[in-house]
């Protein structure tokens, strides 16, 4: 039987993080802000704490995923993430 409501939809802007990370903290604020602009819901990934899908995100922390997809690692620019967000990458 269904009740009606949905599950909510996974966030499109997953970030993926590791504890003590300096570019972690710089991408985070990056992804706030481009999110909020753009009405979109994100979620951070801590790697320690939930793990990884891909054995590469170790390699590339911080992570950025648009709607599944690495959009951007190491350095996380406003531009290129509202760029993933309309399509434009």
């Amino acid at each position: 039987m269904n009740s009606g409501v949905l599950p909510p939809a996974e966030p499109r802007i997953v970030l993926v993080t590791a504890p003590h990370c300096r570019l972690c903290r710089r991408a985070r604020v990056v992804v706030e802000e481009v999110a909020a602009r753009a009405g979109v819901a994100w979620r951070e990934l801590d790697i320690v704490a939930e793990g990884a899908s891909d054995p590469l995100w170790w390699e590339q922390i911080p992570v950025v995923l648009v709607d599944g997809k690495t959009v951007a690692y190491w350095h996380v620019e406003g531009a290129d993430l509202e760029a993933a967000l309309t399509g434009g990458v």
